[in-house]
């Protein structure tokens, strides 16, 4: 069997007999390179499936049959021990395994009579790509031999793995994760020379023997800094009348007007080479503190992604502080070498580590702790007053950004317990019983606890309507689609109904509906289960519903005032459902008249199901277990009554009467002349009596009807008459018996 493989640029055909005989191949052929790999065609015969332009010929076919018979030749014998390629050996079969793959697909497809080839379609070709691929064509060709396939193996070039980590030309800052990456990069560096290019100007900690070390890491900061201004922040896409730019140009010269453009030239700008001149001074390094507009973009991306972002507000606010510290004690160790060290008790004594030395000092005149030595001369007097003007401004600065932090953390906890308060002193104004009172901080602390706030929906009025429903679909729409009801109905629909929906929780032991209840609404469990009640003493569990359970939808289209419920529903655990009124489905469905009709058509199939349901299940008590239930009148019967056939049956049941009157008076005259022939006697004969009893006994029987049947009086064609349809339960159990009867009205 021919199998087919696709390479790069040309579709070979290898038989399977080919891949198998590889082995003996390699041994024959120890000196072959490990890149090529030739399959000489020795064991399959030529298939119909087989494309006719491919080489060889039936003699050819026919001499590699007798070489695979005698597959022992001189070669072989003087050979060792094989010598195999275990990585060509995988690489063939692997090889084989994707022959056999495609060779499935293309058989399933064959079979399924699609035309489309299992491949994705080519894009519009270019003429440069056209000319690669026959250019790599005509190369193929040449490698091609008489009577001989072979496969190719080559190497990856580095080229192929540089572009898979290509730049994209346009960068999304607000989403791409990578991004982000960048900017912690750039803020590393950007961090390392505002820490530390004070620190190596004033302290001696910069030294003729740790200068190659400095060197490298500065460079190493700069190349970050170059690469974030060539290659990263021209390709950040931004918006213009509130369409995304993806243009490289129009990114380009919109970065290239941005003051930012401008921070970033300054801060990389090379006055490193005055090193030449004036020797290794880190002064000339002071301009990379400029390119703070990355420091705050990262800042304000990794906030927007943090759950608790006012955790890393602090830290750095902190870290500001600190930063303030640094560079006062600093300046004190440059004031103090301005003065001399040592000379007065006010400057550094050159005592002990001088940055931890004076870094104490100046955490101790910012935040204004006292004990310090006095000033002496004029100059450390006037220093000392601005450090104190200064420490005072700086730190109730930082301290008020603190407090407003904190208070932004915790607002929605303070609402919470202020809305609790005003709750409790209500209800202890009131004389509220204590149970109401535990029962009501119990939901307070449950609900803040489950979503840390009271009003979802309130919460959510401040979003726009897209993304109240973005968020609302992502919650609630797999409960509401698996409503029976909304099956079908229009999906615009069930997205305005998505907004309305009202989340409500219940504490264990609350009773979400009772019995007897007028029913608006409906409810669909998010989370928690609840029972369902019933049974003599109503103490029963009928039922559990879980979450995505859905109970009360017939009540929302129910007429006449409503459905009643017909059992409790107690809510069993803590349980949040969602709830749907009925004035809001009607205001709802005012918009979808379709969608309407489904509903109502649905609705009247559902309360007749109900009705049924609850007509078997409902108890008979006292001595309606003895008499089985009536049956309904049928359909044909309620229909025929219903139209215009009253009336020709009113004047069928009329001339029966008149028949059966007419054969009556004809009996008793022949029973009266029969009287005379036998001589006038007194007597009747028994028989013709026992016809005028059974008469009148049906006329009795037709007056005196049992309290158990149905009268049904319908109007005659004559005025002078009527007719009753009666129906009654025989003594046989599952019977009724139909009686007609015609009266005559008495004439006035």
């Amino acid at each position: 069997m021919m199998h087919c493989y696709k390479s790069q640029t040309d579709l070979k055909w290898i038989t399977q007999a080919q891949c198998e005989m590889l082995p003996a191949q390699k041994q024959a052929q120890p000196d072959e390179s490990a890149e090529t790999i030739s399959f000489r065609d020795s064991a399959a015969k030529p298939d119909l499936q087989c494309p006719t332009g491919q080489n060889g010929t039936v003699s050819q076919w026919k001499e590699m049959e007798t070489e695979q018979q005698n597959p022992i030749s001189a070669n072989s014998k003087t050979l060792g021990a094989p010598a195999i390629n275990e990585y060509a050996d995988a690489q063939l079969h692997n090889l084989v395994r994707r022959i056999q793959q495609r060779t499935t697909l293309y058989k399933r497809k064959l079979t399924e009579g699609e035309l489309s080839s299992p491949e994705s379609s080519p894009h519009t070709a270019k003429p440069t790509a056209a000319s690669s691929t026959q250019e790599s064509n005509s190369k193929l060709k040449k490698e091609h031999n008489d009577g001989m396939l072979c496969c190719k193996f080559q190497k990856v070039p580095m080229r192929e793995h540089l572009k898979r980590f290509r730049i994209p030309s346009s960068i999304d800052a607000h989403t791409d994760r990578l991004y982000l990456l960048w900017l912690f990069l750039v803020s590393m560096a950007y961090n390392w020379n505002c820490w530390l290019i004070p620190l190596r100007l004033v302290f001696p900690y910069q030294t003729p023997n740790n200068t190659l070390y400095w060197l490298v890491i500065d460079i190493v900061c700069d190349c970050i800094y170059l690469c974030d201004l060539l290659l990263i922040q021209p390709r950040l896409q931004f918006v213009k009348g509130g369409d995304i730019i993806v243009e490289s140009n129009e990114i380009k010269r919109h970065y290239r007007n941005s003051t930012k453009f401008q921070l970033d030239v300054a801060s990389i700008i090379p006055f490193d080479v005055f090193y030449l001149f004036f020797g290794f001074n880190p002064i000339f390094r002071t301009n990379r503190i400029l390119k703070y507009t990355s420091f705050g973009e990262f800042n304000h991306h990794l906030e927007s992604l943090m759950e608790k972002a006012y955790v890393y507000r602090i830290i750095r606010t902190t870290g500001y502080l600190l930063f303030i510290l640094h560079i006062n004690a600093c300046i004190y160790y440059c004031a103090s070498k301005y003065e001399g060290i040592g000379t007065t008790k006010w400057v550094y004594n050159g005592e002990g580590n001088k940055y931890l030395r004076c870094y104490y000092w100046a955490v101790r005149t910012l935040i204004t702790i006292g004990g310090l030595p006095e000033p002496q001369t004029l100059f450390e007097i006037v220093f000392q007053l601005l450090n104190f003007f200064s420490g005072m401004f700086v730190f109730s600065s930082l301290i008020g950004q603190m407090r407003d932090i904190i208070g932004a953390s915790t607002a929605s906890q303070n609402t919470f317990r202020v809305c609790m308060d005003h709750t409790i002193a209500y209800m202890n104004k009131y004389s509220i019983s204590q149970s109401v009172q535990s029962h009501v901080r119990t939901w307070f602390e449950y609900t803040w606890d489950s979503q840390r706030m009271l009003d979802e929906s309130g919460f959510l009025e401040t979003l726009p309507t897209t993304m109240q429903l973005s968020i609302a679909i992502d919650m609630n729409f797999s409960l509401l689609s698996q409503v029976d009801l909304f099956k079908g109905c229009d999906t615009q629909m069930i997205y305005d109904m998505l907004l309305r929906l009202k989340p409500t929780i219940y504490l264990p032991g609350d009773f979400v509906c009772k019995k007897g209840e007028i029913g608006r609404e409906m409810y669909i469990i998010k989370q928690g289960e609840i029972q369902v009640l019933g049974g003599p003493d109503g103490a029963q569990v009928l039922v559990t519903l879980k979450a995505g359970a859905v109970f009360g939808e017939i009540s929302l289209l129910a007429k006449g005032g409503g459905n009643r419920r017909t059992a409790d529903v107690v809510a069993h655990g803590f349980v949040n459902i969602l709830t749907l009124d009925k004035k809001t489905l009607q205001q709802i469905l005012r918009n979808y008249p379709d969608s309407e009709k489904l509903l109502m058509k649905k609705a009247r199939v559902l309360l007749k199901q109900k009705s049924k349901a609850t007509e078997t299940t409902l108890p008979r008590k006292g001595l309606a277990f003895l008499l089985p239930p009536e049956k309904e009148t049928p359909k044909i019967f309620q229909a025929f009554l219903r139209g215009s056939g009253r009336a020709n049956l009113g004047r069928f049941f009329t001339s029966k009467r008149e028949q059966t009157a007419e054969k009556v008076i004809e009996n008793s005259k022949a029973g009266e002349g029969k009287g005379e022939e036998d001589g006038g006697k007194g007597k009747e004969p028994a028989e013709n009596t026992l016809d005028r009893d059974n008469c009148r006994a049906s006329l009795s029987t037709a007056e005196k009807m049992t309290p158990l049947m149905k009268r049904t009086v319908l109007p005659k064609g004559t005025k002078h008459q009527s007719l009753i349809i009666s129906m009654a339960t025989s003594a046989d159990a599952g019977e009724e018996v139909l009686t007609v009867e015609v009266k005559e009205k008495a004439e006035q």
